[in-house]
C-alpha cells in the first residue's frame, strides 16, 4: 500500500475513534462545581453531548435542581460519563494527618421559572359562572382593555357597582389521546372587567385588564387575583409518567415557551417545580431493522433508548391534570408526546 492509501486508512480509524469516544476528557479529570455551572453546560463541555443533562440528573437524585448544582461539587469522568463524586469523595484523603481547611460553602442561586397565573388549565369540574358578555359597545365584536361592554348580570343577582368579575372562556372537552377518558374543559383566563352601572337584569362594565381578545358570551367569575410568582425545579417524588393532551394556544405543534396541559395530576404525584423530560421512541428505517448485520441487534425492540426532546416544568396542578411550561425542545413537539420523570 503506498503512502497516500495508509494515510486515507490512518485517517478513517482516527475518525472512526472520535466517533465512538464523545467524551473529551480522561477518566482522572476532576473539575470543581464554580457558580453558574449547568448540567447542560458541563454535559457540553465535557462529554461534548449537551443532551446527556437528562440522564446526568435522574442518576443523581440528591441534585434538586438539573440546571444549576452546588459550587463546591466535584465531578469526574468514569468511562466517558459525568458522575457528580458523592461527599464522602468530595475531598481526596489526605497523605498525612494535617488540618485542611475548608472554603465557606457557596450556594448558587436556584433556577426558577416565572409564571403569571393565566395559563389557563383543564377544568375537571364544570364552572358556575356568575354571567355573561352580552355585548360591546357600538356592536363591538372583539373587544380589549378599557372597551365597555354589557353583561346579563344585574341587581336581581345582588350585583352592584365597582364590583369585579374574571373573564374565562371555556372551549372544547379534553379526553385522553389513549384511553378516550374525559380530562376535562379547557378553560382560558381571558381579562377582568367592572361594573360601572347598574340596573335590574344587566350591568354596563369596562375591561380593566385583557390577556387576549375578548369576545360576546365569554363567562363571568367573581373576581380571582392571579399573581405573578417563581417556580422552583425541584425532583419528583415517584416515578410519573404522562402525555402532552392539549395546549393554551389550541395548536398542534409546540416549542420551548408554550403552555400545556398534561394527564398528571396530584393524584399522581405530580407537584408543582416538578420537571419532566418529553421522549420519543426512536425511528428506525424498515431496512436497518431487516438487515443481517449488528444493526439488527442494536436495534431491536427495547434496546435503544427513548429520544430525548424536551423538557417541561409543571407549574399548576389538578386532581388528575396540571399545567406545564415547555422550558426546553430541540425538536417540534407535539400534542400526544409523552413526558417522563426519568427518561431510560
Amino acid at each position: 500500500m503506498n503512502k497516500s492509501g495508509l494515510r486515507q486508512l490512518f485517517l478513517q480509524i482516527l475518525l472512526l475513534c472520535l466517533v465512538a469516544i464523545p467524551a473529551l476528557a480522561s477518566d482522572n479529570t476532576i473539575y470543581v462545581i464554580k457558580k453558574g455551572d449547568t448540567l447542560w453546560g458541563l454535559s457540553e463541555r465535557f462529554l461534548n453531548d449537551p443532551m446527556y443533562w437528562p440522564d446526568l440528573w435522574s442518576k443523581n437524585r440528591d441534585i434538586t435542581n438539573p440546571h444549576l448544582i452546588y459550587p463546591g461539587q466535584r465531578v469526574r469522568f468514569v468511562d466517558g460519563k459525568l458522575e457528580i463524586m458523592q461527599k464522602e469523595d468530595a475531598v481526596p484523603k489526605a497523605s498525612a494527618p494535617k488540618v485542611v481547611e475548608q472554603p465557606a460553602e457557596e450556594v448558587a442561586e436556584e433556577r426558577t421559572f416565572t409564571v403569571y397565573g393565566n395559563e389557563g388549565g383543564l377544568f375537571e369540574e364544570e364552572i358556575q359562572a356568575s354571567g355573561i358578555i352580552v355585548g360591546g359597545q357600538h356592536g363591538r365584536e372583539l373587544i380589549g382593555e378599557e372597551d365597555t361592554v354589557f353583561t346579563n348580570i344585574g341587581s336581581n343577582k345582588q350585583a352592584t357597582e365597582g364590583e369585579q368579575y374574571t373573564i374565562l372562556r371555556s372551549t372544547e372537552e379534553v379526553y385522553h389521546p389513549f384511553t378516550e377518558e374525559k380530562l376535562g374543559r379547557r378553560v382560558l383566563p381571558l381579562g377582568v372587567l367592572q361594573l360601572t352601572r347598574v340596573a335590574a337584569d344587566g350591568s354596563r362594565a369596562i375591561i380593566t385588564k385583557s390577556y387576549r381578545e375578548i369576545a360576546r358570551g365569554d363567562m363571568l367569575i367573581p373576581h380571582q387575583d392571579f399573581e405573578r410568582k417563581e417556580i422552583s425545579l425541584k425532583a419528583s417524588e415517584q416515578e410519573l409518567s404522562g402525555y402532552i393532551v392539549e395546549s393554551y394556544t389550541g395548536n398542534n405543534a409546540l416549542a420551548a415557551g408554550d403552555v400545556i396541559y398534561l394527564d398528571l395530576g396530584t393524584e399522581h404525584g405530580a407537584e408543582e417545580g416538578n420537571l419532566l423530560y418529553i421522549v420519543r421512541d426512536v425511528s428506525i428505517k424498515k431496512s436497518f431493522k431487516e438487515s443481517k448485520t449488528v444493526a439488527e441487534y442494536l436495534f431491536q425492540e427495547n434496546r435503544y433508548p427513548l429520544d430525548v426532546i424536551g423538557a417541561v416544568v409543571i407549574i399548576k396542578t389538578g386532581r388528575r391534570t396540571s399545567t406545564a411550561l415547555i422550558v426546553k425542545s430541540i425538536d417540534s413537539v407535539f400534542k400526544n408526546e409523552q413526558v417522563l420523570s426519568t427518561p431510560h
